[in-house]
Order: C-alpha cells, then structure tokens, then sequence
C-alpha cells in the first residue's frame, strides 16, 4: 500500500470507531508528538497508544474526522480534518503530520 492508502485506512477505521482495525496501521511503538514544540503526547509503548484511542473511542461515540485537504511528499502524509463529536464538543480543525513507514505508520505529528 502506498503511505496516503496507509493514512486512508487509519481514518476510516477511526471514523467507525474500530480499535483493533485503527490499531493495524500503526507500528506496535508509534511515538506522537506535539508540532511543532516535539513534545511527546504519547509515548513509544503499545498499551499507552492504544489506551489514548479505547478511551477517546468509548467517551466519543459520534466521533467523525472529515478530510479537508491533505499534502503528500513522499513518505511524508500531512492532513487537515474537521473533526465533530470530540468528547462530545463543538468541531475542531486538526492538522497531523503521519510519518509512514512500508507498511504502517510510524511517528505521528499533531499540531497543537
């Protein structure tokens, strides 16, 4: 697959709410970090990914992220998403920089 069909299946596993599934896309110790300070969101464990999204998933039932526009260089997948039913809240716009590796993700950026 190549890294924007990668980014395309973790968006679409995230929007039906399918851990396991969204889970697949990334390697088992994908760093995320904030943009552009570096600081570190979640750190390089399994369990602390995962834990971030089965808590994000159960507490936002309509949890959608629609795609506004996305900017692709080589490994390199930046997009821009509206995202609704965060934590029950009002839209937010979310940039994120995904590095993807052969066939996952591996280092995620969010600009905060």
């Amino acid at each position: 697959m190549s890294p924007e069909e990668i980014v395309d299946g973790q968006l679409a596993a995230y929007n039906a709410g399918d851990l396991e599934k969204f889970l697949t896309y990334y390697v088992d110790d994908v760093p995320v970090y904030a943009f552009p300070s570096g600081d570190v969101l979640t750190d390089r464990s399994g369990p602390a990914f995962r834990e971030r999204y089965r808590a994000l998933f159960a507490a936002s039932p309509d949890l959608h992220a629609e795609l506004v526009s996305r900017v692709v260089h080589g490994r390199i997948v930046i997009d821009q998403e509206n995202v609704t039913g965060f934590m029950g809240g009002e839209v937010r716009t979310a940039v994120a920089l995904y590095e993807v590796g052969e066939e996952r993700i591996e280092r995620v950026w969010f600009a905060v």
